[in-house]
């Protein structure tokens, strides 16, 4: 009895020591997630502008945001619809998975992509294939069309910021795998209708390019993942003089005082009007891009594989080829999913 005693109060002491260790392990992934190992392939990365993505609450917005506001709200059938649209072009990516990170554009609210997670995971099977993290800032003017991450990885929330004094739609979010860290930067830069000269857009990879140059300058080894609609072409100089994104890899790699980034779509046939992720009365244009850092051309913590980038045009396409749109409440006919097809590209990351 003494003895049995003894163990009593042995177990009751290292109850709290015991609770403690548990504690500090779920600490130790950030903000508590359990990210799926990646596999042979790595992780897919997709960024899709998802044309006018409101949520299910009236928020009394104006302008132009005021009628998408006010029918996904009273419509639930058409909301519905928007959700299934989009998630099931996304699971139907990366085998069947959907995108290991997904970056947004055109989204009102944080609301809109817990909507578009919560479509996404219904449709998934794998606990540890479900979506976690969403990694977003409320913009503060302008239309209500905001950039936002959701991603099975691990993040570091508390670092998700805005950039820029007036730049509304450019997020920073930091994720994690292996312990490696992965700076993405989703952005939507200023159309050509309210900014024709492109001012705005120089101004809008200015910002870019600063924040790039300064991780870059602190850590020649940085990770950092640039994407958005940019409203101009790769070949333009908002992308090649002002965020300095270029399709030459080997002065990417040379790095330097003003290093470059590397564009996945420098190739003349994204610019010349073939080819696109957009196209507006018979024009295409690539608006949609993605850029990355010298680090990620290979022997770093992450590792871009820039031969698998793509535009996806065979999942949303409308019987022309062209993005097949969702439209507006005043719209008949069949709806599609977006003005714009997503764009792909596979990350590898190394071992801890």
């Amino acid at each position: 009895m003494v003895h049995q005693n003894r163990l009593l109060r042995a177990a009751v002491l290292l109850l709290p020591v015991v609770t403690l260790i548990v504690l500090l392990g779920a600490c130790m992934t950030p903000n508590g997630g359990n990210a799926p190992p990646a596999s042979g392939d790595g992780y897919l990365f997709c960024f899709w502008n998802m044309e006018n993505f409101f949520d299910d609450k009236d928020d009394g917005r104006r302008g132009p945001d005021k009628e998408y506001d006010e029918w996904f709200a009273q419509d639930k059938k058409a909301l519905e619809e928007k959700l299934d649209h989009l998630s099931s072009a996304l699971m139907k990516m990366n085998d069947g998975k959907g995108p290991d990170i997904i970056a947004g554009a055109e989204l009102e609210s944080e609301r809109s992509a817990e909507l578009l997670m919560e479509a996404l995971n219904a449709k998934i099977t794998d606990p540890q294939q479900q979506y976690k993290h969403i990694l977003f800032k409320e913009i503060k003017g302008g239309r209500h069309i905001a950039t936002v991450i959701i991603t099975r990885l691990d993040v570091d929330k508390d670092r998700t910021q805005l950039l820029g004094k007036y730049q509304q739609r450019i997020l920073e979010g930091h994720l994690k795998a292996n312990g490696h860290e992965l700076v993405i930067i989703a952005s939507h830069w200023t159309s050509m209708v309210s900014d024709e000269k492109g001012d705005k857009r120089d101004k809008y990879a200015d910002v870019i390019y600063g924040r790039f140059r300064a991780m870059h300058t602190s850590n020649p080894q940085v990770d950092f993942l640039v994407c958005g609609d940019f409203n101009d072409s790769p070949d333009d100089e908002s992308v090649t003089k002002h965020l300095h994104a270029i399709g030459d890899k080997s002065k990417v790699k040379s790095g330097g005082s003003e290093p470059y980034l590397f564009h996945l779509f420098a190739d003349k046939k994204y610019s010349d009007g073939t080819t696109g992720s957009e196209n507006y009365r018979g024009k295409w244009s690539t608006f949609d891009q993605i850029a990355v850092s010298p680090d990620m051309l290979g022997g770093g913590s992450w590792t871009c594989e820039t031969e698998t980038a793509r535009i996806v045009n065979d999942l949303t396409a409308d019987h022309k080829g062209h993005p097949h749109r969702f439209g507006n409440e005043k719209d008949r006919g069949e709806r599609g999913w977006s003005d714009h097809f997503p764009v792909t590209v596979r990350l590898k990351v190394a071992d801890k």
